[in-house]
């Protein structure tokens, strides 16, 4: 089967063909349509990301056939017995050290398998496994996101970005943005933010406030030195919940956090239960992931420059057997 892996500092991504692991009663062979990229994807080729194997197959969320049904991967892979912490001597996410979805099959245990929502295309089912679970832990488990909270999140088009603000739109939390492009902005309050911020602007956080007045929630992937500015948007109490770092350690004073008594919280992708609370809630919603663009197998380069870029507002898949 043809397989997107990666190789060595030289080579970095290259399609070869691979042996798809033999039929085991405790595993399905999933025919993969489409599989989605993540940023975690990028850092690889870069060799920014820890316990690097070469020769494995990238991809973390992917959607396809099993006999007839339509499936979609739960890319959590052994997060252990506390729902509260993953078991980090064992917990990984499916796309390194073990082959993921960028193939045209993947052997995976069959209880990673679950049955796509029953309104979603394949396509829009591939961008939700790893985007839709964090967004889910971040916002509900962490935040505890209520119907009434005014909501900020960082760095809208990105993918789990993107599921948070869908699933807080959903359950009629009042949604702002940021993005360092105002198109995003734009395109975001089309879908249904209440406003946003050009976080590249001078003072920002303070035009922000003076509009929209403080926020509850803010959810934030980068870190790096504007993170003090998200503080200073924050209401006493406000909860802010972290699960990732793209622009660096992250720079802020402490006199904002006990002068008004916020909460930081870190978030990990999400355990098993989680995934499947995520799968229930974008059915109750009807919720359709964005994709951004779809692009040919072949032209993978394409696809992982378009993500390195930054220019995409959803989610960017190939497609692989659609």
């Amino acid at each position: 089967m043809k397989a997107l892996t990666l190789q060595d500092s030289e080579s970095h991504l290259i399609i070869t063909d691979k042996e798809i692991s033999a039929e085991h009663t405790e595993r399905e062979i999933v025919k993969l349509a489409y599989a989605a990229l993540n940023h975690r994807d990028v850092w690889m080729t870069k060799g920014m990301y820890p316990g690097l194997r070469y020769g494995t197959t990238l991809g973390s969320c992917g959607a396809g056939y099993l006999n007839e049904r339509k499936v979609l991967i739960n890319p959590n892979i052994n997060w252990g017995e506390d729902p509260d912490y993953p078991d980090h001597n064992n917990y990984s996410i499916l796309g390194m050290p073990i082959d993921g979805t960028m193939a045209e099959y993947i052997s995976i245990p069959k209880d990673r398998v679950h049955d796509i929502p029953g309104h979603l295309k394949l396509e829009e089912a591939a961008a939700l496994p790893l985007a839709g679970l964090t967004a889910y832990r971040a916002l509900f488990s962490k935040a505890q996101l209520k119907e009434d909270d005014k909501v900020l999140i960082s760095g809208i088009g990105g993918g789990v970005a993107l599921m948070a603000f869908q699933f807080a739109i959903a359950i009629g939390a009042e949604v702002y943005v940021t993005s360092s492009q105002q198109s995003k902005i734009d395109e975001a309050i089309k879908l249904g933010a209440t406003g946003g911020a050009n976080y590249t602007e001078e003072n920002w956080h303070k035009s922000f406030v003076k509009e929209h007045g403080p926020v509850d929630v803010v959810i934030d992937s980068a870190g790096g030195e504007g993170y003090n500015n998200l503080l200073k948007t924050c209401a006493p109490l406000a909860r802010v919940v972290n699960y990732g770092g793209t622009r660096g350690n992250a720079v802020f004073s402490p006199q904002l956090l006990f002068w008004k008594e916020l909460q930081l919280l870190g978030s990990t992708m999400g355990n098993d239960d989680e995934f499947v609370q995520m799968l229930e809630f974008v059915s109750e919603f009807e919720i359709h992931p964005v994709v951004d663009e779809i692009f040919a197998f072949d032209d993978y380069k394409s696809a992982f420059e378009k993500m390195d870029a930054s220019r995409q507002f959803g989610k960017i898949l190939l497609s692989i057997n659609p």
